[in-house]
């Protein structure tokens, strides 16, 4: 193999398997230690950076950081990321001194964002600053889009939703409520020079051909629809038996909010195998925790209506089947068929795009499926002034991926107003690596490698929250939980790097290695060298850390999967061959681009 150049920013980005896994790239461990020191509103402003919306995230993000924790790996519970954020967010203090404060000097550019959820509020966040005359609209009565609508209050207190989204428009945002556009190409007549399509993923699939879908109508509800309804009080109450079709997250919120609205026998009902559910594990553990059986493997057959009065609905019982290539396939058991009553019905099984207001001859593409051809890297459309983000750019996702995409399009939109290049001319992002260690007593950090259970947060009275659907049931950790839990975080950005020039090549470093993953052995193509290791490196998803050629004509190779950042290696080393050097990696904002920059460019 060749030497591996740690000079490439993403080679040690991937390493940083938390910061990697996050689609707005959050610098996890950064945020971490700063609670550990109790700097609670520098650790949130870190996550305000990137992810624009630490409270509700600290309550509702999906956490792919989680799954791909280092410490996920020494034992089977990761570090509780998600929830350290929430830390950060309900002990930060005033942190408007620290945020960009208006007015701004004005570009002479004006924008328009469509939709106030997380992606266009990125937009507006990252752009306001610059100079843009913003203007945000949308159809509810404030802004937060589906965070707003479709998150129940017991996961996300309105107040908090609120502070967040008031931080970015205040910042001279001029907004539009109550507004539904109903022509773009309206909009881009009235002068914007770019225009930003937030709108989500507004229409709840429904099941129109199932029998008795007509005849049961008044009590057969899409999932979206009703829980917007709850959030804004027009639904008050629901019927005693309640069926919830589906299997993810906007089933488990509708399960959950059932319960509190009246539902006494609350059942959820899915057509694949409970393993394979989309519903987060701890989203569909909090719903069985409230006494709500998830019943999979069921197919549904029928809306069962008398004298025009729901009853209930038929069930299919199947089981999954898969194939050699691992393609599941749901096959009838044979069994009768299933009946289950219910007072009211909730469609919750996905959601879909839905753009009545954008014109099919302005110059946007569309596919087949009726969603606009997006670049992914730019989330610019065929019409140069029109960007997308979000649901609505490439269908539902989540909070923090639609953030993510909001920091790239305001990225293209300042460049197009620029008269640049939005492909060619991204900057790239911003990244440090410097040392954290000059001798023993100089040990930057602490980092113990033992096997600790990960902390449990606390939740109020199930009494108490069934009773009220806007008492939040997770309490949060309190701070000297939050300390201890925060604790468990291995560090992963400080790097192990290692120099040739200083090696003599005494195996020390292997000696001391907890868990193996140091190998000084002759070079080899990849996959022989990963299985003459000292611990053979069998996750392939994770590069090895390959040295130069050394005296003995051996090599010095590292498993990144297994390396716990320790550091034992570089304290073992008598020539400090072995470094441990913090890696610091920022995707630059559409703010971070100097016009000194884009002048050179």
């Amino acid at each position: 193999m060749k030497p591996t150049d740690i000079k490439n920013p993403e080679y040690f980005h991937k390493v940083v398997d938390c910061q990697y896994a996050c689609p707005a790239h959050t610098n996890v461990p950064e945020y971490i230690r700063l609670i550990a020191e109790q700097k609670y509103s520098e650790a949130y402003m870190i996550n305000w950076d990137s992810n624009v919306f630490p409270g509700v995230l600290g309550r509702t993000c999906d956490r792919p950081c989680e799954p791909a924790c280092r410490r996920g790996r020494v034992e089977k519970e990761p570090v509780a990321i998600c929830r350290l954020k929430r830390v950060a967010a309900d002990n930060k203090g005033d942190v408007m001194k620290y945020m960009p404060k208006g007015p701004f000097k004005s570009n002479g550019k004006k924008i328009a964002l469509v939709g106030a959820g997380p992606a266009s509020l990125t937009v507006a966040r990252d752009l306001a600053p610059l100079g843009y005359e913003i203007h945000l609209f949308d159809e509810q009565k404030k802004g937060g889009g589906f965070m707003l609508s479709q998150i129940p209050s017991f996961r996300l207190p309105e107040t908090v939703l609120d502070e967040e989204v008031n931080y970015i428009t205040g910042l001279g945002i001029h907004t539009f409520y109550n507004t539904y556009i109903k022509s773009l190409k309206k909009l881009l007549a009235d002068g914007y020079d770019a225009i930003f399509v937030g709108s989500g993923a507004p229409h709840g699939r429904d099941l129109p051909d199932l029998k008795g879908r007509k005849e049961g109508a008044a009590n057969i509800h899409i999932g979206i629809n009703w829980l917007k309804g709850v959030a804004f009080e027009h639904i008050k109450k629901i019927g005693k038996k309640v069926i919830v079709l589906g299997g993810g997250n906007t089933a488990m919120d509708c399960c959950r909010t059932s319960r509190r609205l009246g539902g006494e026998s609350v059942k959820v009902l899915v057509r694949s195998p409970f393993a394979e559910m989309k519903a987060s594990p701890w989203e569909k553990e909090d719903a069985m925790h409230e006494d709500i059986p998830i019943l999979d493997n069921h197919v549904p057959t029928s809306f069962v209506v008398e004298n025009g009065k729901l009853k209930g609905m038929t069930f299919e019982k199947v089981k999954a089947v898969y194939d050699d290539k691992g393609k599941r396939s749901l096959v009838p058991t044979g069994e009768p068929e299933a009946f289950y009553e219910a007072d009211d019905v909730l469609i919750a099984i996905g959601q879909e795009n839905s753009f009545p207001w954008i014109e099919r001859n302005i110059g946007i593409d569309f596919d087949k499926w009726g969603m606009p051809a997006v670049d992914n890297i730019t989330y610019g459309s065929s019409n140069p002034k029109v960007f997308f983000g979000g649901d609505a750019a490439f269908g539902p996702k989540n909070i923090i991926t639609a953030v993510a995409q909001g920091h790239q399009a305001a990225i293209s939109m300042h460049l197009f107003c620029s008269g640049m290049d939005i492909k060619n001319d991204r900057p790239a992002p911003m990244v440090n690596l410097h040392s954290m260690k000059m001798g023993i007593h100089e040990w930057g950090y602490d980092n113990q490698v033992t096997n600790d259970l990960r902390y449990v947060v606390p939740q109020n009275d199930k009494k108490v929250t069934l009773k009220d659907r806007k008492k939040e049931v997770e309490l949060g950790f309190d701070l000297p939980t939050g300390f201890k839990e925060a604790e468990r975080c291995l560090n992963c950005d400080v790097e192990t790097v290692f120099t040739e020039n200083r090696c003599i090549e005494c195996d020390a470093c292997v000696d001391v290695c907890p868990t193996a993953c140091i190998t000084f052995t002759q070079n080899g193509e990849e996959d022989d060298l990963r299985s003459r290791l000292k611990a053979p490196a069998l996750n392939k998803t994770q590069d090895l850390y390959v040295s130069d050629i050394l005296p003995t004509k051996r090599v010095m190779v590292k498993d990144e999967d297994v390396c716990l950042h320790c550091g034992l290696c570089a304290e073992r080393c008598p020539t400090s061959a072995w470094d441990m050097q913090q890696f610091f990696y920022n995707v630059t904002k559409a703010p971070g681009i100097c016009k000194e920059e884009m002048a050179v460019n």
